[in-house]
């Protein structure tokens, strides 16, 4: 507001601002949301990647799974590793279609948000009319699909979106134990089985899909997870 002055100016001095109104009117700087994956965040031209190697025994060629990374509010608190999308790449051509098609629906979970983690399960409960194989170190694969889905939990556990179930230290000792006593007691295994990862007659768990179920003093543990019916 404009005020004229009609006395005659006899000195002045200038007024300094009240630090209570100032510090009551300087904004308050409103706190910023962190970004959650959404379907509208574009690609950046850079993400992170990691690619998977896997020779299922039902294939000629192996096969590379891929799976590329976006990292979400980058340099703060709330910095987190999100899946972004996956490929799958091999010289075999006979699962080409399907595979194409089993990315691009993958991919795009990813890229809706919220937890993915669901996959995993729907993926590894996939079974073959044509019975599964065995992977090396003698685990179990119900399908293609079902190792295909294990590859991406092992993904998701080394971002960090799934706990890794790790064995103590104590109980993996426990575990070499039980098997050095298991193998010192069945010495009429052949050559070609002693190159097993496991025990020949191990059974299957049904913890871990893993031929490494023993029993010894009438209970029944598994050599790879650990899982005991004797608790």
């Amino acid at each position: 507001m404009t005020v004229k002055i009609s006395n005659k100016i006899v000195g002045y001095r200038v007024k300094k601002a009240d630090p209570e109104v100032t510090e009551h009117q300087t904004p308050v700087k409103a706190e910023t949301k962190p970004i959650q994956m959404n379907e509208y965040i574009e690609r950046p031209d850079f993400l992170l990647g990691t690619t998977y190697k896997i020779k299922p025994p039902i294939a000629e060629h192996a096969m590379y799974i891929t799976i590329n990374d976006i990292l979400l509010n980058e340099g703060t608190d709330h910095e987190s590793r999100q899946p972004y999308e996956v490929f799958i790449n091999s010289k075999s051509m006979e699962h080409f279609q399907w595979v194409i098609a089993l990315t691009r629906v993958i991919s795009a979970v990813f890229r809706k948000g919220g937890d993915v983690t669901f996959l995993v399960e729907e993926l590894r409960s996939v079974y073959d009319p044509n019975g599964g194989y065995f992977k090396k170190g003698g685990v179990f694969m119900p399908s293609l699909v079902a190792e295909i889905g294990a590859v991406i939990e092992k993904h998701l556990k080394a971002i960090g979106l799934l706990e890794s179930e790790e064995m103590s230290e104590t109980t993996k000792r426990i575990l070499a134990e039980k098997r050095a006593e298991f193998e010192a007691s069945h010495t009429t295994a052949t050559n070609d089985e002693k190159a097993s990862d496991y025990p020949p007659n191990a059974a299957m768990c049904g913890k871990c899909s893993t031929k490494a179920v023993i029993v010894m003093d009438g209970c029944a543990t598994c050599l790879s997870c650990g899982d005991s019916k004797c608790g």
